[in-house]
């Protein structure tokens, strides 16, 4: 379609995007949307160009992605297509800085639509009577293994060594871990991959210098591997009790995978 422009309304160094909503092909899209994204950024030194559009429009998502466009987030139930039907919005974007073109730009894209899973790193600690370290945290009731969210950009091993030496000043070097697990969602929480590294059996001197460094922590707690069941979820409860009867390897939701 010759006729089928992109429009560009700016303000504040940021350039808003819109077309009208027709019927054209991928392709025709994708040109219209890189001519006037590229020579909005240029021509008006815009550091962001924004796309707003409905999450049922595929052609559009196309083209976007093909341009370098970057997903950014999503707006729930934001519109009401027909009365009593609410859909979502997506919000997209790209940047002056952005690499856009060739295998950085392609990557970049993909990044921001892939599906992303939470990862979580915890270490098994364990006294000289056999007894587990587990934590009291301020914010909810069940007990866990030290440890916790792994950052953007950080292995497993090196988040598990940060979050023990953030929550109770206790510097470590991990190796292998134990278990990699997979949790399915929960409580509100979608899934995530969980490893656990061996903390080693810790002697009296060092169990008795441990304490909450956290302002997160409330308490620390050495917990007879008989009592632990008292204290955790059950997904916990079911890793716990197989490593300690030796497990390792792969499991999914605390079962072993064989």
């Amino acid at each position: 379609m010759s006729d089928f422009k992109v429009e560009v309304d700016i303000a504040d160094g940021v350039g808003r995007l819109r077309w009208e909503q027709q019927s054209v092909d991928a392709e025709t899209l994708q040109r219209a949307v890189s001519l006037a994204a590229d020579d909005a950024i240029i021509a008006h030194d815009l550091r962001r160009l924004q796309v707003e559009l409905p999450d049922w429009d595929v052609t559009a998502r196309t083209a976007l992605h093909r341009c370098g466009f970057r997903l950014e987030g999503r707006l729930r139930s934001a519109i009401e297509p027909e009365p009593g039907i609410y859909r979502d919005v997506l919000v997209y974007s790209r940047l002056a800085v952005d690499t856009v073109y060739g295998e950085h730009g392609f990557s970049g894209m993909l990044d921001s639509i892939l599906p992303t899973k939470r990862l979580i790193a915890h270490v098994l600690f364990r006294d000289e009577q056999g007894r587990v370290l587990l934590l009291e945290t301020t914010y909810k009731q069940d007990w866990e293994l030290p440890g916790g969210v792994v950052e953007r950009g950080e292995s497993p091993r090196a988040g598990a060594e940060r979050e023990v030496e953030e929550e109770l000043g206790l510097e470590v070097a991990l190796g292998q871990p134990l278990i990699a697990d997979w949790m399915p969602p929960y409580l509100g929480w979608s899934d995530a991959v969980e490893f656990i590294f061996d903390g080693g059996v810790l002697d009296a001197v060092t169990v008795a210098t441990i304490a909450a460094s956290d302002h997160e922590i409330r308490d620390v707690h050495w917990v007879a591997p008989h009592e632990i069941g008292e204290f955790v979820t059950e997904l916990s409860f079911r890793r716990i009790t197989w490593l300690l009867e030796g497990g390792r390897g792969y499991s999914e939701a605390g079962y072993p995978v064989t």
